[in-house]
């Protein structure tokens, strides 16, 4: 068995995340570099909230490295990058920490230093992005594409907080000549947009982690109907993967320093890009139809 089956082994064996760490660490300490040691001897002495505030930079501060080497150190021990650890972390702290309490050492972490604060902030922006591009699965966004591109409706759902992420793929894909419904009904309402869910349309959801009794629904009624899906998560591709077409990984937040919808938005993105590769005639007249309007409704500002 190789060393990371085994730290997988351990893991499974293993209840806390901190102790999933150890236990990793252990495992796979004959593997690393000097500097690899250095940043997993401050990952398993260090408290779990000094990791889920810190940034890649500072972890490379504290333990005389490199940001490049704590996230390679991060992607040695099977968590992907930093992201990926804080995530494991968070599940834990934040199901034994209240909501207020977790804001109030949110804020004392950060102090007050507002260039420090800003800079935290595209700190952990540029982490969740980095870690979303490594995490790209070619086959699946290949055919999530597809079947986009082919589908005479695209039905997109997006609740609480990641109801900003489906209007806006809703939205460009409207504007791109696709035609596509935002959808952010929870419970009894959420029926009424389920009826005229057809067949050959795609259903694509945005739902980071909780598995939500809608999202069983939706995909039930994709599937007696005909449709293609869609998930873009992070944590619930895992219990999906075998009833829908295809799942794209969008990292949420462990902090809840940066927006929960960043990474679902930038997915969002690359689709519609990809669209526009594949179907240029129609992106490009639509773009024209659009413009047109718009100068008719607020004068040639659009030229």
């Amino acid at each position: 068995m190789s060393a990371t089956r085994e730290s997988r082994a351990v893991m499974e064996n293993t209840h806390s995340p901190i102790e999933q760490l150890r236990a990793m660490v252990r495992e796979l300490w004959e593997e690393l570099s000097p500097a690899e040691r250095a940043v997993c001897h401050y990952l398993i002495s260090t408290s779990p909230e000094q990791i889920l505030f810190a940034s890649a930079q500072e972890l490379g501060n504290a333990t005389g490295t490199s940001n490049a080497t704590v996230v390679r150190t991060m992607q040695r021990l099977g968590f992907g990058g930093l992201p990926g650890l804080k995530r494991a972390l968070a599940a834990e702290f934040t199901s034994a920490v209240a909501p207020d309490v977790r804001l109030k050492q949110r804020i004392s972490h950060v102090g007050q230093d507002l260039p420090g604060i800003w800079e935290r902030v595209f700190d952990e922006a540029r982490e969740r992005i980095e870690h979303c591009s490594r995490l790209l699965d070619e086959e699946a966004f290949r055919k999530a594409v597809e079947l986009l591109v082919n589908a005479p409706g695209v039905f997109v759902y997006g609740a609480g907080a990641s109801e900003p992420a489906a209007h806006h793929l809703a939205l460009k894909l409207n504007r791109r000549g696709h035609r596509a419904r935002a959808v952010s009904a929870t419970g009894f309402a959420l029926a009424d947009d389920l009826l005229w869910l057809a067949h050959g349309e795609v259903l694509v959801i945005f739902q980071p982690a909780r598995k939500l009794k809608e999202i069983t629904v939706l995909i039930d009624r994709a599937q007696a109907v005909g449709a293609g899906i869609v998930l873009i998560s992070d944590e619930l591709g895992g219990s999906f993967a075998d009833r829908v077409d295809a799942v794209l990984a969008a990292p949420h937040t462990p902090t809840g320093i940066t927006a929960e919808t960043l990474t679902g938005i930038i997915v969002a993105d690359a689709l519609l890009l990809a669209l526009d590769s594949l179907d240029e005639p129609r992106s490009v007249e639509h773009s024209h139809q659009l413009n047109a309007l718009r100068e008719q409704l607020l004068g040639p500002r659009f030229r």
